[in-house]
């Protein structure tokens, strides 16, 4: 039988006493949510993003030396096949907007890490006319990598510290939204016959 470990943390086991195989402890809820969290992290697909000198930094990240693709961190051209943002540098008024634009175009779950002192806080820039202290004041992030500018190995460690919190999400599944579910939902328990004929 092959072993399966599962981190302590996750408050899953394994039991190897059963002659056919293991059977798993734990609430199906905790198997389900790590399975998830672990392809969500171990596929993170950041947009194709700079904004200033620290994109060269992430782009070398990105190269042979580092290789975010072992990692499963593969770059993505459009944000509709992204879940991550890496803010990459100074972010002025003008890009605001549409760095708004392209993290609502993302998909869910979509993470945003600000790499940088410009984009933590506006860097050598705070408070200048044209350049906006943080782009947290445009969209939540997840974690913020100081520096000016950071190396790769410090996005290195602030992508595995997104890694972390990604396994500590819960993942929660929305029921439908369809007429039907709708009208489930405002009935209760009445009738299903009933219930067809009013959707």
């Amino acid at each position: 039988m092959s072993h399966i470990r599962f981190p302590e943390e996750s408050g899953i086991q394994l039991v190897e006493d059963v002659p056919d195989g293991g059977i798993f402890l734990g609430s199906v809820e905790k198997v389900f949510n790590w399975v998830v969290n672990w392809g969500r992290k171990a596929s993170m697909w950041p947009l194709t993003f700079g904004l200033a000198c620290c994109a060269i930094e992430m782009m070398a990240t990105g190269a042979a030396r580092y290789d975010l693709d072992r990692f499963g961190i593969i770059f993505r051209a459009t944000p509709r096949q992204s879940d991550l943002m890496i803010v990459a540098g100074t972010v002025t008024h003008k890009m605001a907007s549409r760095t708004k634009t392209l993290y609502e175009q993302m998909a869910e779950p979509r993470y945003v890490v600000a790499m940088g002192a410009c984009a933590c806080s506006g860097g050598p820039f705070v408070d200048a006319y044209s350049v906006l202290n943080g782009v947290d004041r445009i969209i939540p992030v997840d974690v913020y990598i100081p520096g000016c500018p950071p190396r790769p190995e410090t996005l290195l460690h602030g992508l595995m510290e997104l890694q972390k919190k990604i396994m500590q999400e819960r993942v929660t599944i929305d029921r439908p939204s369809t007429p039907f579910a709708q009208a489930l939902n405002r009935l209760g328990g009445r009738d299903a016959s009933r219930v067809a004929r009013e959707a």
